[in-house]
């Protein structure tokens, strides 16, 4: 039987052999935090000194609070605001769109990348090609620090 998709971007992406149930580092092309857990991954870098490995390759969207809803969110955004000032990470702002969405509007995912992000709904770039998968604050972080971060091969 030949190779999913998945395999071939995970092997194109990794210096492994992509065989079902393996666990592998995979290089990620894009790497994103919402406004909604984007405070929980600065800290995550910062509490552990870590720093980014493209901030090219990051971003931040703002889609799930509009102008930070209540004092949380808005302390939340701060945060994010000010890590991308530092880092010169790019951020898709209030009104932008939503996030999964606009990485594919702006040509920022694209078919065969490999995508990380903290918005459960990143495999809907499936639908261009791509492998997208929601993770937690703490993985995304490392995602952010190395650029790679390891998966189990699906069937």
């Amino acid at each position: 039987m030949g190779k999913t998709i998945i395999q071939k971007i995970f092997e194109k992406h990794s210096d492994s052999k992509a065989a079902v149930g393996d666990i592998i580092d995979i290089k990620i092309d894009v790497r994103v935090a919402r406004d909604f857990g984007g405070a929980n991954v600065v800290k995550n870098l910062e509490e552990n000194n870590l720093s980014l490995d493209d901030p090219g390759k990051t971003f931040f969207t703002f889609d799930c609070n509009p102008g930070g809803c209540d004092q949380k969110y808005a302390a939340n955004q701060h945060i994010c605001r000010l890590f991308a000032r530092r880092n010169n990470v790019k951020i898709f702002d209030i009104n932008s769109g939503i996030g999964t969405h606009l990485l594919i509007d702006e040509g920022i995912a694209k078919p065969g990348s490999t995508v990380v992000s903290t918005d459960s709904h990143a495999n809907i770039l499936g639908a261009i090609g791509a492998f997208g998968q929601g993770m937690g604050d703490k993985d995304i972080a490392y995602a952010w620090a190395y650029g790679k971060i390891w998966f189990k091969v699906p069937p």
